[in-house]
């Protein structure tokens, strides 16, 4: 007998013009996985197929604890993924290669930790879209590099290289990034690079923190947070750049929830 099996296949279009900024920016973060208390969530369906490549929610710390950076040559440095393993049991191996300049004491003691220790690493895209290198399933490996130059015209770096099995490239993270100088929030810091430093609005109430906004859509429309937040994000991957856009569609999604839910008698 058949196995009724429901699609999760998706269509993917791209609009002829469109940019594709390649790239990463010039600070990445990291921390030990013993300093992560619980992980934020990729949905999948009933069957364990994945159903979007962003994490839902925050990385939850332990006290005291916060992400540090690393400050890295762009130009030299690169995230790239490929699959690995067999059918059906085949994942991707994300691979970090992050140049630092310098060669003094900070970056040989992070050499000394990083080699020995099982990290993740948030790598900032030239849109300022943040992913993962590092999951909870499996364990990271990251080897450290140094060059001290060679003759008056050499160049010094210390390179780390990271390999990091996952189910999906690098997943996407939109939650809230706690370092040593503060949060940092992409979703609302990608909004204010815009102009639009209102926050997020949602039925005549303006909240700062998207958390916030995405625990209101979610009573008010009986749907779960992480519901809310993958639907959230889908839009706003279609529309980067374009907060009135984004604001606009996910309305329009939300109504179209609001009608085709049955009211209780």
């Amino acid at each position: 007998m058949a196995t009724n099996c429901t699609s999760i296949l998706k269509s993917l279009a791209w609009c002829q013009g469109t940019p594709e900024l390649p790239g990463i920016k010039r600070r990445i973060y990291y921390i030990g996985k013993d300093q992560i208390v619980k992980w934020p969530t990729l949905n999948h369906d009933n069957r364990g197929r994945l159903t979007a490549a962003a994490y839902a929610g925050n990385f939850v710390l332990a006290a005291d604890a916060n992400w540090k950076y690393i400050d890295i040559l762009p130009d030299k440095s690169q995230l790239t993924s490929e699959a690995q393993g067999e059918y059906p049991s085949q994942t991707q191996l994300n691979k970090l290669t992050a140049v630092h300049p310098g060669v003094g004491v900070e970056a040989s003691a992070l050499a000394a930790y990083v080699n020995n220790n099982d990290c993740v690493f948030l790598v900032e895209t030239v849109r300022g879209k943040y992913r993962v290198v590092g999951s909870e399933a499996w364990q990271v490996k990251s080897t450290v590099a140094q060059d001290l130059g060679q003759g008056p015209t050499g160049t010094t770096s210390t390179t780390l290289s990271v390999e990091a099995t996952d189910e999906c490239p690098a997943p996407f993270y939109y939650g809230k990034i706690e370092t040593e100088d503060g949060i940092i929030q992409p979703e609302t810091a990608s909004q204010q690079n815009n102009g639009d430093t209102a926050g997020y609005e949602y039925n005549g109430t303006t909240y700062d923190d998207i958390n916030g906004f995405i625990d209101a859509v979610a009573a008010d429309t009986g749907k779960t947070p992480t519901e809310i937040a993958m639907l959230y994000q889908s839009v706003a991957d279609r529309y980067v750049g374009e907060p009135t856009m984004i604001a606009r569609a996910f309305n329009e999604e939300i109504e179209q929830i609001k009608q085709d839910t049955p009211i209780n008698p």
